[in-house]
């Protein structure tokens, strides 16, 4: 007996002629946000270099995290006033004309403006489309467009790191974004048809529009604002450094609680906890992952595109992990899963201090991250399914959002710290500044396993 709904089976699967469109379209957008995300840590040394911009490395990464985050709340805020149309025309452009900065790029600080543009843009397509597939497609497909959403990620992990070191190395860095750019515009022609089809939410008469979530976008710019101030600690003097900080993670605090749930900056038992060691471990991991190509560049004397392999090894076994934690289902423990996730991580960020500490072999460092990259895959959906168990029907998409949003604000902060060690300690001239960045994404990981007791209540397994 089919399980696809009678309406689902009138109008054909998601690559039917209905729907072929928008699947092409929307998975093509989402691929090329993966491969621009995966790509800029590959270049990103090289542009450092040619740029004369290795005290900006790491704001170069929390730029686009920090906008991302007030494009995710405006953006939902918005499709939910308006519907996905407008909200996708416009996050689009946003992320093409970011896109069209960077690669123009003639200095550092107009690359900075292009990647807090896309970030942006970034941030909000991902809400947009989500929302579009809630109108466009009947509620049997669901799982086999997101199936194609969660391809669309994988596939760049695996190809994207090489892909572009191997542009970057002979027609130019520049070319990784403008190509992105060029790839970006036949998909969204290929959604257009289908957005006009998808029109503003329909209000029952006497009934007002969702209104403005202003306190809420206020709290997602001051939470970005403090992030991108926290990123420019290495071109203070310590002093000043020292008043920005305690300025700066207060109004973070103080941002966060209302885009987060309530108990989350204290590992409150259950979601709180499970949102705290979203942003932990993705600041453990990215703040590790955007210096391994770099370090393998400057230590052991990597081509961009050979330094970019670490990276696809990584995303071969996160995409690996996470196929496997899902065929062993209930057989391993949600907190079992989550611990031996995060152990992994640990495992993998202390390979990457140990390298250039000890001037190991750089084979110590990729089967390191190897395993980082499959404890990622093997807890992270467990976060997910953890949250939406634990959350009632009025706070599934609220804590929802909240993972997203402490997984970016982690990050942002981790790179903050990391790269004022970075630039302080000498930059890539001195194999102590890589040790620093990676000790401090350790110490976060460690931080990390430590609270994971605190994620799932007693009683759930």
């Amino acid at each position: 007996m089919s399980t696809v709904a009678p309406s689902a089976e009138r109008e054909g699967g998601v690559l039917s002629r209905r729907y072929l469109l928008a699947t092409l379209g929307m998975v093509a957008l989402i691929g090329i946000a993966a491969f621009e995300s995966l790509a800029v840590t590959t270049v990103m040394p090289v542009i450092a270099r040619e740029l004369d911009g290795e005290q900006l490395y790491s704001l170069a990464f929390a730029a686009p995290l920090a906008t991302g985050v007030v494009g995710m709340v405006v953006a939902g805020n918005w499709a939910d006033r308006s519907g996905p149309r407008v909200v996708i025309v416009a996050s689009v452009l946003a992320f093409g004309v970011g896109l069209a900065i960077v690669g123009t790029a003639p200095d550092m600080v107009v690359l900075l403006a292009g990647r807090l543009v896309q970030g942006l843009g970034s941030g909000a397509v991902i809400v947009g489309l989500y929302v579009m597939v809630s109108r466009l497609y009947p509620p049997a497909l669901h799982p086999s467009i997101f199936a194609g959403f969660a391809a669309a990620w994988v596939v760049p992990g695996l190809v994207g790191p090489v892909v572009a070191g191997t542009v970057a190395e002979t027609v130019g860095w520049h070319w990784v974004f403008l190509g992105a750019l060029v790839l970006a515009v036949p998909a969204f022609l290929m959604i257009l048809p289908s957005l006009r089809r998808v029109g503003p939410p329909v209000v029952a008469p006497g009934e007002p529009r969702v209104a403005w979530s202003v306190g809420r976008i206020a709290w997602s710019g001051g939470a970005a604002l403090a992030v991108l101030a926290l990123n420019l600690l290495s071109e203070l003097p310590l002093g000043a450094a020292a008043a920005v900080v305690v300025v700066a993670v207060v109004v973070l605090g103080v941002a966060l609680r209302p885009l987060l749930p309530r108990g989350t900056l204290r590992a409150a038992p259950g979601v709180p906890t499970l949102v705290l060691l979203r942003g932990l471990v993705g600041a453990a991991f990215l703040g590790s992952d955007v210096y391994l190509p770099y370090m393998l560049s400057s230590e052991y004397g990597f081509s961009a595109s050979a330094s970019g392999i670490t990276l696809t090894l990584g995303a071969v076994a996160w995409a690996g992990a996470s196929w496997a934690q899902g065929r062993l289902g209930a057989r391993v423990p949600q907190l079992l899963g989550i611990r031996i996730g995060v152990a992994l991580v640990v495992v993998g960020v202390l390979s990457a201090v140990a390298s250039p500490l000890l001037h190991l072999t750089p084979a110590v460092v990729i089967v390191g991250w190897s395993l980082a990259g499959a404890g990622m895959g093997f807890m992270y959906p467990r976060f997910s399914v953890l949250v939406l168990r634990g959350s009632g029907d009025d706070e599934k998409g609220f804590n929802s959002s909240a993972l997203t949003i402490a997984d970016s604000s982690g990050s942002a902060v981790a790179l903050a710290v990391t790269g004022a060690a970075f630039v302080q300690l000498g930059g890539a001239a001195e194999p102590i500044a890589f040790v620093a960045c990676f000790a401090v994404a350790l110490a976060v990981a460690l931080l990390a396993f430590a609270v994971t007791g605190r994620a799932v209540p007693r009683d759930v397994t």
